[in-house]
């Protein structure tokens, strides 16, 4: 028995020099012979075909025979990759790659054989074939036996009772990590320390997880922190079969629609799996269908006019025709009846006839005396609705009864007849008709329940789309409310278009003109929304989709590698415009194009830039073209802390809308994955434990970045008080010492309610958290972002006066309480704006949408303190049911928008922007008042930088520059960014705005004038620009109808600035990627990062003794792939970090290259890495672990020069006490910085921007300040310059009086020689007459 492939031409097609070719396998046994054909199309001709590793037949003419007849049934066999070469003017290689399981085949095959030697070859092969199954047009072994290690989990510290890493707790956080069954279990400590080798006690299960209690351990000793991974089975997925069409969508003859097909993906494992796995390939597939032309038919002839519906008055008549139909699929276009009005004689007395009962006085309804309708009216969470109003359908505006304290009425007289038909009315609740049901011969019942009116909300927004004229788009917008169904208009460039009320738009044979932007806008009656607008480009034919050439593009050089061609130590690498493109797509009517498309690089050439004593190989783009754009995942990721004392909120509820979709860590960390359609992502906290107040947070992203960083603050709840429900109480709200209360609450008696409905009279515990403007440390604590919708669907801003969350609950039971009737008073004296008094109202906020809704409106009451003084309040009334989080603002239409970037450093480089980071802005209050506090707080406002900074809202006053005031910060991951500073002058060139706007401006960084505080603030009056002064036309404020202004704006217009404080550092990439824009990734051997969609940083802490700071370079080359082998990857430099308290030792926190697969997943490259320190420095230590670990994990590099280190970067994660910090995020810089802050810390889960030199070290060099030997000359004219002058002319004296000596050529060894050898010869020279 043998194995081999056979090649065999079938067909040459000319001109266009088509080649189909046939590669078989074959198996030769004694009696069969098993071929599978496969056939490949190859553009152009072939000039060569080489098979590796497989005899192989030349290519000599169009036909061959095959090893046996071509009905023979197939398998695979065996390995095979086949090369082939192209024509010379190409110079490509065009390969095929097959890798088939050939020992178990065969081995089954033989199997099968030798049992069934007398059945039927055909029944044969199906016994080879049982096993496997046709998946995604590839036929797929299915193997239930093959596992795979998960990836490390490490949820939980080895604080308190020990350490416990559970399965179900580890599914929570990673459900989509762990199958439901895991066959094996792994554990080391974060020392890579196995579990068995530690001694200590441990627990460990596959089903259960691993746990290390400290109770067990032997005295003095404790658990170590451990991570662990299970193993788990393989899971192969298939596709079934396609299913049926389904029928066409359009309803009208003619019109377009939709007809759709789906599968399933299938799995082979037998028991179920946490989250199903996912077969590529699309499971729903949809094509356009048009339905036949309508075929017109003829009417009969109209009928006679009936009789008058009335005897007398005025009444109706009609007349009808019918539609003569020859066949089904035909049909009559018009009307088959006319109406028209009708008079009679007038009318005397009441002419009604009730069929029930009798008819009232009025004229107007039938009674029945003996008939009660009975009803009640609940909640859809079954509270009882008191005061429902209660009337007929068909006299809306009569009010007939309303309900009781039980949510119960009574309409006697009510006839039970299908007419009589109950409309029911309550405040915040959709108004609903009900029919009653007859239980007896003298009552009906109604039991209604209403739903609590939801404004519109939109949980789709449309997609940004690129059409070819001709081509035809869909537009998608989808909205929640209550009640339903939902009313969809939608606009072009602002324009209202004729569409058919629904939440889709067509438009077919697309044309230039209708290009541009496109939002939906929802109402139910009770209020409006508008949509995110998506924009539509049409591309015209002839003109380029994607434009081929590369626009500029510098990236900075080391300093060592001046370019005269641009004067600078930049250099030109190019880049393609970051803009969608039209591309090839399967159905271009879907809400969501299957396939993203946008210009990206298609073609890079390799250059080598000089620098002194060595070049830089680098990858320059050469071509763009529309291709796939990466859709990177976006995190928002933070940590959830009290805002008093910084303790974290551990394990609490994370929600977005009604669905809980995570818990914080126990450092109060928490990781979200935005839904793909979310446009504004709304996040709600919850501590189970009770001790801080439920918070709603509104989080910016930008997809473009992959993730962002917050930190959220939470308050602390008030402690609760106890309350006599039958007496009521009144709570103060804004209590600080030396200050006046800014309102209160007053709880009448007896107005506490369960969730039923049903009053309670007991004992009442009542919390009140009230959120005081005045403190200005309490901003960042504020939920949502203070916006509500106005009338038209726009989202308009609030300021605040004062926040309120308030809890009751049930002494006894802990049972949470409503409460009704609850006034709520607001001193006119804290309100410093005359104008806002009758502006002001109450606020409630929606936890599913973040925004506030209006709860009620205030009236002024005077109330007197005492005999001498009179306040006047506000009051307001309100229902506290399961709405807990309450507001007091006014609606502010004064409003500009101020621009803000961010650097990389303090040189404000325009290329060194970094985007991502969090631009936070609070608004101060317009007028000085308050001892405690000059200004307070009236609204916070968060902006994400992206490639242009980033443009925030806020209020701005026309007249008075410093009516309003704002402090302004930035964070970027964990990090406070610097503001430009402002003192001891203020420089225009630093700040970014020039003057003499920037003086009435009035920029101060918050060390302006104690050098004490910290300088990553800056307060700034908000002045409206005046359009007609030039100074004010260039920002860096702008007018609220100018955002689109604001945010195109050129980075030399005026803006304000912060920067990253870090020391000198360089970073350069062979392959140029752009970190703030993750779509600029490049598939490349050599790219730094090998995977767009996860981003693993890696850095070495190397500490260095010795008085100065160091500059340490990493410099990274291929180290055991072989396509990358000896090939750099790019170069790293940082400077060392004094240590806080000794001034002779230093640590810098270096990055590398971290090793692991490369972006064709093909094979894993350790990366070998070489540090050098600048100087005099030599290595006078390793790290024992990591020099122990490199040891057993061989290939070991080259140490011979003690003043450098070269080690072949590790693949695991190894940690602190290996002086090896590795972080994997969605985005780099975001990586980078956690990985940052744990090097700098010194441990694996911490985080400082404090360098500790002496914790977590792999490295440490001592580096000897260099002696100076010789003074300068610059140094010789300061410290004595007659003397020094003088001894420059005696030297250019002696220089002009000298002979020049007779030129000779002398060859050079191949090194250079020494100086002392340059001397021995001049002293042997003969002199010269």
């Amino acid at each position: 028995m043998h194995t081999g492939i056979k090649m065999v031409v079938h067909s040459l097609q000319t001109p266009r020099h088509r080649l189909t070719i046939c590669v078989m396998y074959y198996l030769h046994t004694s009696k069969d012979c098993i071929v599978e054909r496969k056939s490949i199309l190859l553009a152009r001709a072939v000039r060569q075909l080489r098979f590796q590793n497989w005899q192989s037949t030349s290519v000599q003419g169009r036909k061959s025979t095959l090893c046996c007849p071509s009905e023979e049934p197939y398998i695979y066999i065996g390995i095979c990759q086949v090369s082939i070469s192209l024509s010379p003017q190409y110079g490509l290689w065009f390969r095929l790659a097959t890798v088939l399981d050939s020992a178990v085949l065969m081995k089954e095959y033989i199997s099968a054989q030798a049992a069934k030697k007398k059945e039927p070859r055909l029944q044969k092969w199906k016994q080879v074939r049982r096993n496997r199954k046709l998946g995604n047009n590839e036929v797929q072994k299915l193997r239930s036996d093959v596992t795979e290690w998960t990836s490390w989990f490490n949820i939980d510290h080895p604080g308190g009772h020990g350490d416990f890493e559970r399965l179900e707790a580890i599914r929570f956080y990673y459900r989509k990590r762990v199958c439901a069954h895991p066959t094996s279990i792994e554990a080391r400590t974060t020392d890579w320390v196995k579990a068995d080798q530690t001694g200590e006690v441990v627990h460990h299960s596959p089903d259960k997880g691993f746990w290390c209690i400290n109770q067990e351990q032997p005295p003095g000793r404790l658990c170590s922190n451990y991570h662990i991974r299970f193993k788990c089975p393989v899971v192969h997925t298939y596709w079934s079969q396609w299913s049926a069409w389904t029928p066409c969508s359009a309803t009208a003859c003619g019109g377009p629609g939709v007809r759709a097909r789906q599968r399933t993906c299938m799995n082979n494992m037998r028991f179920r799996y946490i989250v199903p796995p996912r077969c590529q390939g699309k499971a729903l597939e949809r094509q356009e269908c048009i339905m036949p032309a309508c075929q017109e038919d003829l009417w009969t002839e109209w009928g006679p006019w009936t009789v008058c519906s009335v005897t007398c008055g005025s009444g109706h008549t009609l007349r009808r025709r019918y539609c003569a139909r020859t066949s089904i699929g035909q049909t009559c276009v018009g009307r088959p009846v006319e109406v028209k009005k009708c008079t009679g004689v007038p009318c005397s007395g009441c002419q009604h006839v009730c069929t029930l009962g009798r008819m009232n006085e009025e004229c107007d309804n039938c009674i029945c005396d003996q008939h009660v309708l009975l009803g009640t009216v609940h909640s859809t969470d079954g509270a009882s609705l008191t005061g429902s109003r209660i009337t007929m359908e068909d006299q809306p505006l009569v009010t007939v009864t309303t309900t009781d304290e039980a949510g119960s009425f009574r309409i006697p007289g009510v006839c039970a007849n299908a007419q009589n038909r109950v409309l029911i009315e309550h405040k915040r609740f959709v108004p609903s008709v009900f029919q009653a049901v007859q239980n007896s011969t003298d009552t009906s019942v109604i039991k209604a329940i209403l739903t609590r009116v939801e404004s519109p909300y939109i949980v789709k927004h449309p997609e940004t789309k690129v059409r070819f004229k001709d081509q035809h788009v869909t537009f998608c917008c989808k909205a929640t409310g209550a009640p339903k169904p939902l009313k969809y208009l939608w606009y072009h460039n602002g324009t209202l278009l004729d569409t058919k009320n629904e939440s889709t738009i067509v438009l077919r044979d697309l044309k230039r003109w209708q290009e541009g932007e496109y939002y939906c806008k929802v109402t139910n009656g009770f209020g409006y929304i508008k949509s995110a607008p998506a924009s539509l480009t049409v591309i015209a034919k002839g003109q380029p989709n994607c434009k081929s050439e590369p626009l500029q593009h510098f990236i900075k050089l080391p300093s060592n590698c001046f370019q005269a061609a641009t004067n600078s130590s930049f250099y030109n690498v190019r880049k393609c415009p970051n803009v969608g493109c039209a591309g090839d797509l399967d159905n271009e009517l879907r809400c969501k194009d299957s396939t993203k498309f946008c210009c990206g690089v298609k073609r890079t050439e390799y250059e080598e830039v000089a620098c002194q004593g060595y070049t830089l190989p680098v990858k320059v783009v050469a071509e763009c073209s529309c291709k796939r754009c990466m859709d990177p995942k976006v995190l928002v990721r933070g940590q959830v802390v009290a805002a008093d004392n910084g303790e974290p909120l551990r394990f609490g509820q994370i929600f977005i809308g009604s669905e809980q979709v995570g818990l914080t860590g126990y450092k109060g960390t928490f990781t979200i994955q935005v839904p793909q359609e979310t446009r504004r992502l709304v996040v709600r906290f919850v501590d189970r434990r009770g001790k801080f107040v439920d918070t709603v947070k509104v989080f910016p992203f930008d997809r473009r970045s992959g993730a962002v960083y917050f930190n959220v603050k939470l308050m602390r709840k008030s402690k609760a008080i106890d309350v006599d429900s039958t007496k009521g109480i009144t709570i103060p709200l804004g209590e600080m010492e030396g200050e006046d209360i800014i309102g209160k609450i007053e709880i009448p008696p007896n107005t506490f309610r369960r969730s039923t409905g049903e009053s309670y009279d007991g004992k009442v515990k009542a919390s009140v958290t009230f959120l005081d403007p005045r403190n200005i440390n309490l901003a960042m604590t504020a939920s949502s972002d203070l916006n509500f919708v106005d009338k038209e669907g726009n989202i308009q801003p609030l300021r605040t006066y004062g926040m309120f969350s308030a809890e009751f609950w049930e002494e006894s039971s802990n049972h949470p309480l409503d409460a009704d009737k609850v006034l709520v008073y607001l001193d006119a004296a804290s309100i410093k704006m005359p104008e806002h008094v009758q502006k002001m109202k109450l606020w409630s906020l929606n936890p599913d949408t973040g925004f506030w809704e209006e709860e009620s409106l205030f009236h002024i009451e005077k109330q007197k303190r005492n005999k001498r003084e009179e306040r006047t309040f506000l009051i307001g009334n309100m229902e506290i049911r399961e709405r807990r989080l309450f507001n007091l603002d006014v609606p502010e239409n004064r409003r500009c928008y101020v621009k803000v970037r961010a650097y990389m450093s303090e040189k404000f480089l325009p290329g060194e922007q970094l985007e991502g980071v969090v631009i936070s802005l609070i608004n101060l209050e317009p007028l000085p008042g308050y001892t405690a506090n000059p200004r307070a707080w009236g609204r916070f406002d968060s902006v994400i930088t992206g490639p242009s900074g980033a443009c925030l809202p806020a209020f701005c006053d026309a007249v008075q520059p410093d009516a309003y005031t704002a402090y302004v910060t930035a964070t970027f991951g964990a990090e406070e960014l610097e503001a430009a500073a402002s003192s001891p002058k203020m420089n225009p060139n630093v700040i970014g705005v020039t003057q003499p706007f920037l003086s009435k401006l009035d920029y101060r960084r918050t060390d302006h004038e104690d050098k004490q505080l910290k300088k990553t603030a800056f307060k700034i009056n908000l002045p409206k620009p005046n359009a007609n002064n030039i100074d004010e036309t260039n920002g860096p404020i702008y007018a609220y109808k100018n955002m689109r202004d604001c945010e195109e704006a050129s980075v030399s217009a005026n803006h304000f600035r912060f920067y990253k404080v870090e020391k000198d550092k360089y970073e350069y990439n062979v392959v140029p990627f752009e970190e703030n824009d993750l779509t600029s990734w490049t598939g490349d051997h050599l790219a730094w990062w090998p995977n767009p969609q996860e981003f693993r940083a890696c850095y070495i802490k190397v500490k260095v003794n010795g008085p100065e700071e160091v500059m340490v370079r990493s410099r990274n080359y291929g180290g055991t792939h072989p396509v990358t082998t000896g090939q750099l990857y790019g170069i790293r430099d940082m400077r060392s970090v004094h240590d806080l308290v000794k001034s002779n030792v230093s640590s810098a926190c270096v990055e590398f290259k971290c090793g692991g697969m490369l972006f064709d997943q093909s094979a894993v490259d350790r990366t070998l890495v070489t540090l050098i320190p600048q100087g005099s420095c030599r290595r006078t230590a390793i790290n024992s672990l990591l020099q122990e670990y490199l040891h057993r994990h061989p290939p070991s590099a080259v140490n011979n020069d003690t003043a450098a280190f070269s080690m072949l970067a590790p693949v695991d994660p190894l940690g602190h006490n290996y002086g090896i910090y590795t972080v994997t995020d969605q985005n780099p810089r975001l990586a980078k910085e956690i990985a940052i802050g744990r090097c700098f810390d010194g441990t694996s889960d911490g985080f400082s921007r404090e360098m500790k030199v002496n914790m977590g070290n792999a490295l440490t060099f001592t580096c000897q300040e260099k002696l100076v030997t010789r003074q300068s000359l610059f140094q010789r004219i300061q410290n004595s310059p007659a003397e020094t002058i003088a001894e420059i002319g005696a030297e250019m004296r002696r220089l002009v009086q000298t002979r020049p000596s007779r030129s000779r050529i002398v060859a050079y060894p191949s090194g250079q020689r020494s100086r002392r050898a340059r001397g021995n010869e001049r002293s042997s020279r003969p002199a010269q007459q």
